[in-house]
């Protein structure tokens, strides 16, 4: 239920943002996800049936690494594996007919320089055929339940066939990233092939640095570009303990400068420069005093149990978080360590965040004097009482002696 109740803060609190912001981009789709909690930060027509481009290799590497069983394997580079690529002008990894590379130089391949020879490799080896593999493709997409996504290359080459949205992108990436492998490879900048002929960098990188544009915090990711496509990219990236996943598509296609990478760094800055994980309940921080009885404390600080962070701005609403407690209200040393003493809940910008049970974190120390002051008139009232009692003892008992005499 405490789940289910921070998901919808999560939504509500940035439903407004994603619709709302409007950044100057060339890119016709785009989403960013913060990758630590599944927020989306941003979308632009992320539900927009495109082309997308070799983000298409995202998914081929995707069914490549789910049916693969020793990456290390060797396998043969065959005439096929260049079948219509010159004609398509695709861009290729390097490899040579008759070449002996492994299934891991054939990922890498496909990835980093976005080889469509290593697209085709795979789908040979691994499927039997290049329509084989398509079908793996489509299987896997109908199991990510992606209703608007279609594959009809390996390659990602322009084809009304092949299509898909931003936000499905983004769920193959996701999906593509639980493999560590896969991981490994987008975000290596350099690899040479296992019999040391080729040499294969990240595209990303390398034109980021051609146009002098400064994306410290992308780890990695592929690219992709058709004339129908225009200029695409998938990339995650770190920024001061975020992690967050960009998918932008159709940029204008224009030799002279990667609006793709241009967007990404439009994209990530504001995000790194405005937001940032802010801890709005600290549990080192008392949120309320009780009173204590008997001790020689006034009074009891309470904490609570756990930080809570939450993705915001830099200049959130500090007043926002609110403490409601519902419990005792006073204790004594006779209510021990361990002890239950009530609940918090924790409502940021009126919307329940957590519910915690605050508990008695020590036994607190009997004082003599603090009991005496505290209960100084009941000791009184008591003493005066006892007095009274034996005085009446005495006179009756003197008065019984009298008659007995």
């Amino acid at each position: 239920m405490k789940k289910v109740l921070s998901f919808l803060l999560i939504f509500i609190l940035f439903i407004a943002k994603t619709s709302a912001l409007e950044l100057e981009i060339s890119s016709k789709n785009a989403i960013l996800y913060n990758l630590d909690n599944g927020e989306i930060l941003y979308e632009k027509n992320a539900d927009e049936k495109v082309s997308i481009a070799s983000l298409t290799k995202i998914m081929t590497a995707l069914v490549a690494l789910e049916n693969i069983d020793n990456l290390d394997e060797q396998v043969i580079i065959t005439k096929d594996d260049f079948e219509g690529l010159i004609e398509a002008n695709a861009v290729t990894a390097g490899f040579t007919v008759g070449e002996v590379v492994t299934y891991r130089d054939l990922l890498y391949g496909l990835l980093l320089p976005s080889g469509a020879d290593a697209a085709k490799a795979l789908a040979r080896n691994i499927a039997g055929s290049e329509e084989a593999f398509i079908e793996k493709m489509n299987t896997k997409a109908a199991k990510l339940h992606l209703k608007s996504t279609h594959f009809s290359t390996v390659i990602g080459l322009d084809d009304t066939a092949n299509f898909s949205t931003a936000k499905e992108v983004a769920t193959i990436f996701k999906e593509a990233l639980k493999n560590e492998e896969f991981k490994t490879i987008i975000t290596t900048q350099k690899y040479t092939s296992s019999d040391g002929k080729i040499e294969l960098n990240s595209t990303i990188q390398s034109n980021a640095k051609k146009f002098n544009i400064e994306i410290p915090y992308v780890l990695g990711g592929k690219t992709g570009t058709t004339t129908d496509a225009g200029l695409c990219l998938a990339t995650i990236a770190e920024a001061k303990d975020v992690n967050y996943m960009l998918i932008t598509l159709g940029a204008t296609y224009d030799k002279k400068s990667p609006h793709n990478i241009e967007d990404a760094k439009i994209i990530y800055d504001y995000f790194i420069e405005n937001y940032g994980n802010q801890l709005v309940v600290n549990k080192e921080k008392s949120f309320m005093e009780i009173k204590t009885k008997y001790t020689d404390k006034e009074t009891l600080k309470l904490y609570p149990t756990k930080n809570i962070t939450l993705y915001l701005k830099n200049d959130y609403n500090k007043n926002g978080v609110k403490y409601v407690y519902n419990g005792k209200g006073e204790i004594t040393p006779f209510n021990k360590k361990g002890e239950k003493l009530g609940t918090l809940n924790i409502y940021y910008q009126d919307k329940l965040l957590d519910t915690q049970e605050i508990i008695l974190k020590e036994n607190l120390k009997f004082n003599f004097l603090s009991f005496v002051k505290e209960e100084f008139i009941k000791i009184i009232i008591a003493i005066v009482g006892l007095i009274v009692i034996i005085i009446s003892i005495v006179i009756i008992k003197k008065k019984l002696t009298k008659k007995a005499g």
